[in-house]
């Protein structure tokens, strides 16, 4: 199949806004729990009418401080309840969210500040106004900077109290669905990100679209909430928190997806969870690692088959009778304590951001959390393509959601259309022309195929593609993938362009390496780069390499790999702060490593 589309479900009036829902909920059930956030290490609900009391105070002074229609506002904040009041005030005057990652750097700030003429900032905490204080001298644009953290917003609040309720309720419904309310700036793999120039009709069409069909099964169960604690700068975060005020469901926030997010979960306890693959492979591979140190490997590695197995036959007929008692026994014995670890309510979870593999798709499914995949972009307001609830296809990322369109040109590459695909890049109109076809298709950039149902499968990345000496075209994704999937394995970048044999560089989770030196009895002591030529080390790091082998050709393999002396970071400049790898950064800083492995 070359092309697949879907009806619109959900249509979008032209004086649809995102705020509508707040301030309809306020209204019709003041009382109705809308969030919930924490303070002091308790959860707190936070009703309809509260929600709307903290947004129009931040709205007042706004108005206050000169916001005007279509004014850029930047925010720079990890995930908490503010980020959310803010994004609406924001929209509730009819002014744009510049989100900002709060890992940028003051080279990265300026950057989206400058270019975004943002007239106003947002900042979580001290370290992120001394980076904003630092470039300040470049922003002439920028007026005020407002901190969030402790009473930061207090004088934000004062300054505007005395505008009056009417001159928001003016501004509001002065926006229509076509006003511009977000830009994202992309994450910058390759040269300077772009803001993509997102419409509350882009995000309400792709938001009421998905709620109300593939994922209904999700937003619409009884008692539903979730816990955010993706960055909310992300697109992805970004629409789940947009989609949870538009179904009703109660969303908490949580600025971390370091260890003490587990115990938050069990507290919490989401009804569906959304996270990047990272995290669905760490849940795995702890569990794993913590049932084996208790002696308990065999048995979770037989349980970890059967839920495979027991999933995929889902897919064929449904299961037999012993692999049903097989399945009974380890629920009992190993399912429930990682469901109970997650919360013990979560039935789903949704995971983007790229791809997960197949392995563990199966495998959360089999212990009855079934890990929902799609597909999009920061430029088509996330997603594109979502696999339904109920009909899942684990191995591909699902079909286009109702008013969207999915077409492979001839070189391979994914063309969307629809209504979620941004208005353009801002303050770039060259490369606004260039992300289109001359038929007003969208060019993603990704490789894909079709099957006979319309369901996409996402191959590679079209700039990635290596050409070997031999002229063999290898699209790294598909190996890279299963390689990351290997409990020691962090990181891998395959690497190959116009040399004789494809090779890996791959980094070690530095979690799974504390563990493996236990079990091996290496030294505690003893750094990834102390044991980058360990004949243990790499001869398991060997097996994640064979593995993944297995599902690609002899031409494609991976002959060779270097162990790096340390993991790729934000920090390091090496990951994107969505995590995705910069591939031209990686190459450069370790082009010793590259050369040596073929010898140069």
């Amino acid at each position: 199949m070359r092309e697949y589309s879907r009806p619109v479900k959900v249509e979008t009036p032209a004086d649809a806004r995102l705020t509508d829902t707040p301030f309809a909920r306020a209204t019709e059930e003041p009382a109705a729990v809308m969030l919930r956030r924490q303070e002091s290490g308790q959860w707190r609900d936070v009703t309809c009418a509260e929600f709307l009391g903290d947004v129009m105070a931040i709205a007042r002074g706004l108005l206050a401080a000169g916001v005007g229609h279509g004014d850029r506002v930047a925010l720079m904040s990890r995930t908490r309840y503010e980020w959310t009041v803010i994004d609406y005030a924001v929209w509730t005057v009819g002014a744009v969210t510049v989100p900002i990652y709060e890992t940028s750097s003051e080279e990265q700030i300026a950057w989206i500040i400058g270019d975004s003429g943002a007239l106003a900032a947002f900042v979580e905490l001290p370290e992120h106004a001394a980076r904003v204080d630092a470039v300040r001298g470049e922003l002439p644009h920028l007026k005020h900077v407002w901190p969030i953290e402790g009473d930061g917003l207090a004088g934000l609040r004062e300054s505007g109290s005395g505008i009056e309720e009417s001159a928001v309720l003016e501004r509001r419904t002065a926006v229509g669905a076509d006003d511009l309310a977000t830009i994202i700036y992309t994450s910058g793999t390759t040269g300077r990100p772009k803001g993509c120039e997102l419409t509350h009709r882009n995000l309400l069409f792709t938001l009421k679209n998905i709620i109300h069909a593939p994922l209904r099964e999700v937003f619409e169960v009884e008692g539903r909430r979730t816990l955010l604690f993706l960055p909310l700068a992300h697109s992805f975060a970004r629409v789940i928190q947009i989609g949870c005020v538009e179904s009703h469901t109660v969303l908490g926030h949580f600025p971390s997806t370091g260890p003490e997010l587990i115990d938050t979960l069990g507290d919490y306890q989401p009804t569906f969870l959304l996270a990047v693959p990272r995290v669905f492979e760490k849940v795995y591979n702890k569990a794993e690692q913590k049932a084996v140190a208790e002696g308990r490997g065999r048995i979770f590695a037989i349980a970890a088959a059967t839920a495979v197995a027991y999933s995929k036959a889902q897919d064929a007929g449904g299961p037999g009778l012993w692999l049903r008692l097989r399945h009974a026994v380890f629920n009992r014995l190993v399912y429930g304590r990682l469901r109970a670890a997650l919360g013990g309510r979560a039935t789903h979870a949704i995971s983007g951001g790229s791809a997960l593999g197949e392995r563990l798709g199966h495998f959360f499914r089999g212990i009855g959390l079934t890990v929902i995949e799609g597909y999009g972009l920061t430029e088509t307001s996330a997603p594109t393509a979502v696999n339904d609830a109920t009909t899942q296809r684990i191995g591909t990322v699902g079909r286009a959601f109702p008013g969207v369109s999915l077409r492979i040109a001839d070189d391979g590459e994914v063309l969307v259309k629809g209504d979620h695909v941004m208005r353009g890049y801002w303050n770039n109109p060259q490369a606004t022309r260039e992300a289109f076809d001359e038929d007003g298709w969208y060019r993603t950039g990704d490789l894909g195929e079709l099957d006979d149902d319309g369901y996409l499968r996402i191959t590679g990345r079209k700039k990635e593609i290596i050409v070997t000496a031999g002229g063999k075209n290898v699209a790294p994704a598909v190996i890279e993938d299963r390689i990351r999937s290997h409990a020691l394995v962090s990181q891998c970048i395959v690497v190959g362009d116009n040399r004789n044999f494809v090779a890996a560089l791959i980094t070690l989770d530095p979690e799974a390496l504390e563990f493996w030196k236990q079990q091996n009895g290496k030294d505690p002591a003893a750094t990834a780069a102390a044991l980058a030529d360990d004949p243990d080390l790499r001869a398991a790091v060997q097996v994640a390499v064979d593995r993944a082998n297995r599902a690609v050709s002899r031409a494609e393999s991976v002959r060779k790999f270097t162990i790096l002396p340390q993991d790729f970071t934000v920090e390091g400049g090496q990951l994107t702060a969505s995590l995705k790898v910069r591939r031209h950064v990686v190459a450069k800083e370790f082009a010793a490593e590259i050369d040596a492995i073929y010898g140069g």
